[in-house]
């Protein structure tokens, strides 16, 4: 089975609240085929039909002028949708961006935004199993996970989405790190589900004698230090072995 496309996805907004009609001025995807950049991505600026809150244009720094002449969201939608249809969808905060694009959606008649795609995968919430207890934004984990951030002084949502896939790579790094690669295994999104391990004999490695030697030597250092009381010492364990 061939692995899911996915799509790192990036929203930046007039305001926090999409219920409160705040509307999306900008979208960076970034794709994502077998855990490597393909450089078949998307960005849009938009015209939200409305000006940005004072504290977002301070996060973003895109000026109400600039938008002016920008494609509104129906202008764009059908395109949009056409590149998400059926990715793994992957989000940083996936909740506040999925509550922009369903109410974008909604004001065209349109079907929920999950209608159209794969799956969401939030990375907040994946780094906070990770690394719970810390902070957990994009900037933090660039910091914790390696990713270079230097060029980040404004929110874009077209560099934010290629700084969370790096990111993305890198928090999930160790999950495929013991695959075997078997023509023959089921695989999904890279992730092996059933492999037949009948066909291989493993190999039985016996201790030499000089390690067997050494292994003896750090089991009486250890029962020293015990005083005698490791479990492996004790009559029941000894007729046991």
């Amino acid at each position: 089975m061939p692995a899911m496309r996915q799509i790192v996805l990036d929203t930046e907004t007039t305001g926090l609240s999409a219920e409160g009609g705040d509307r999306i001025i900008e979208i960076g995807c970034v794709e994502l085929m077998a855990r490597k950049l393909t450089g078949n991505n998307k960005h849009f600026y938009l015209n939200p039909e409305r000006e940005s809150h004072e504290d977002a244009l301070k996060v973003h720094g895109i000026s109400n002028e600039f938008l002016r002449d920008k494609p509104k969201f129906a202008g764009v939608a059908d395109e949009l949708l056409e590149y998400l249809a059926g990715a793994e969808i992957i989000i940083h905060n996936a909740a506040f961006d999925v509550s922009f694009l369903n109410r974008e959606l909604e004001l065209l008649g349109r079907p929920a935004f999950t209608s159209y795609v794969g799956q969401i995968t939030d990375t907040l919430a994946m780094a906070k199993d990770v690394y719970p207890g810390k902070r957990n934004s994009l900037d933090a984990l660039c910091d914790r996970l390696g990713v270079d951030n230097s060029s980040r002084t404004l929110h874009g949502a077209l560099l934010d989405a290629e700084l969370l896939a790096d990111v993305y790579i890198n928090l999930t790094r160790g999950q495929d790190a013991l695959l075997i690669d078997l023509g023959a295994s089921d695989t999904v999104g890279g992730i092996v589900t059933r492999v037949d391990l009948t066909a291989f004999t493993l190999p039985v490695l016996l201790a030499s004698d000089q390690e067997a030697a050494a292994h003896e030597e750090v089991l009486k250092q250890l029962d020293k230090a015990s005083g005698g009381k490791t479990l492996w010492r004790m009559e029941p364990f000894s007729r046991m072995a």
